[in-house]
């Protein structure tokens, strides 16, 4: 999906977060019987509304029904609604959500599990084991505060710095080998792109206020030059940090030198070759692969990192078990089925998204070989870093770019103030129920 589009996808998708989800009934973890745990029969599962992922959803279900015919799965696109996030925390509080959702949203999961809404994964046989198995060490950052899964790491589209190698040309850089490895580098490009006039603006991300922005400004490069630290750990905010700092005055030059501008662009800047980057996954070669000669690099780090140190931002999907499922235990052999080797490497096929499993490039070699464009976000894909998964998580991403709104993109406040500031309030938030 374009930029525009994929922004007005996430904005909807988090309004309902953004309002608290006031329709959260119980609280505390979810959970589920002993019973409902093994239970066989047929399920409900709901897809998201991409096309490719439909297409790879209708063909799973097919697949395990021609050899399960008495669980079969009957699957649909989530309902219709304001929001994905809405419709399914409705159901979570009617009690008749279906039993899995292959479009589970990392920053939902805790309000979801507020709201007694999702089974632990660890209570089905050898579930813990088999997640850690199948994504390794990057498992653990998408376990919930009691130290048990509610969700699977299921797919990640890992942001990188996308560029026009035409408009580099224009500018009088390098298209092949464009430095932008340090920031230095990064400023020194960007400047050349503007004065020359080859594009109106180095890069444009969203200076729009909403909480999930700044996981395709502020969140990757901190995620880079901190080689994976999450926004909070143990409870506590990390940014308020020598690193937090380099990355917000790198962006609050790209902002002053009028760089990345401070207005909202209403299309794609980087289709409409506005703008001569973009921070992109890799849904973004089929999006821009027929009309831009492209090249893509890691996010520029102060000192320049090598590639293979790099993190990023995941811009994951994840899959989870909901509590008002009645045969769970056919639910988890599903979700295991369709993420398992094979399914994963046709999902990887049909939509171009990374399966989140460790060794993704060796385990599908014969894909990367035909579709070489996509090995660099292979290679990105791990190293990621999630949004972290802590109470009040909405808030604290909501302040935070409120207050780097004011600091960084115009530039009323001081950043280490408001470093400062969110870091106190995103630890007090984090520490609340």
């Amino acid at each position: 999906m374009g930029m525009l589009m994929r922004s007005r996808t996430i904005a909807a998708t988090f309004t309902a977060l953004a309002l608290g989800m006031t329709a959260a009934c119980g609280g505390g973890s979810g959970g589920a019987s002993t019973g409902a745990l093994t239970a066989k029969g047929p399920i409900q599962v709901w897809l998201s509304n991409n096309p490719e992922e439909i297409a790879w959803g209708k063909a799973m279900v097919a697949s395990w029904n021609a050899a399960n015919p008495n669980e079969l799965v009957t699957a649909q696109e989530i309902p219709a609604g304001k929001t994905s996030e809405e419709v399914i925390g409705a159901s979570i509080t009617a009690g008749n959500a279906p039993c899995l959702v292959f479009n589970t949203s990392p920053a939902a999961v805790p309000q979801f599990q507020k709201q007694g809404g999702l089974v632990a994964l660890d209570g089905f046989d050898g579930g813990a084991a088999y997640i850690q198995a199948r994504t390794g060490t990057a498992a653990d950052q998408y376990k919930s505060t009691d130290g048990k899964f509610y969700q699977i790491p299921w797919k990640s589209n890992p942001v990188m710095i996308l560029y026009n190698k035409d408009v580099m040309t224009a500018a009088g850089v390098d298209p092949e080998n464009p430095p932008l490895a340090t920031y230095d580098q990064f400023l020194a490009t960007s400047r050349k792109v503007v004065s020359s006039g080859a594009a109106q603006a180095a890069i444009w991300p969203a200076p729009t206020s909403e909480f999930f922005q700044p996981w395709f400004d502020f969140y990757p490069l901190y995620a880079a030059e901190t080689g994976g630290t999450q926004l909070i750990k143990d409870g506590k905010a990390t940014f308020n940090s020598d690193a937090g700092a380099k990355v917000d005055n790198f962006w609050a030059t790209m902002y002053s030198e009028g760089l990345a501008p401070k207005e909202k662009y209403s299309a794609d800047s980087f289709a409409d070759k506005k703008a001569a980057m973009a921070i992109v996954g890799p849904w973004a070669i089929a999006v821009y692969g027929k009309d831009i000669k492209w090249g893509v690099v890691p996010v520029p780090t102060s000192t320049g990192k090598s590639a293979d140190q790099i993190y990023t931002f995941s811009d994951a999907k994840n899959i989870a078990v909901y509590t008002a499922c009645k045969n769970q235990g056919t639910a988890w052999s599903v979700l295991k089925f369709a993420t398992s080797t094979e399914q994963d490497g046709k999902l990887l096929e049909m939509t171009g998204q990374m399966p989140l499993r460790k060794d993704l490039a060796t385990t599908y070699p014969d894909y990367f070989a035909q579709h070489p464009e996509y090995k660099t976000f292979a290679d990105q894909a791990s190293r990621t870093v999630e949004v972290p998964n802590v109470s009040n998580s909405v808030a604290i991403w909501q302040q935070f770019r409120d207050e780097y709104s004011s600091a960084v993109i115009f530039g009323k406040t001081s950043v280490a103030d408001a470093l400062s500031k969110s870091a106190d309030k995103a630890t007090q938030l984090a520490g609340q129920p």
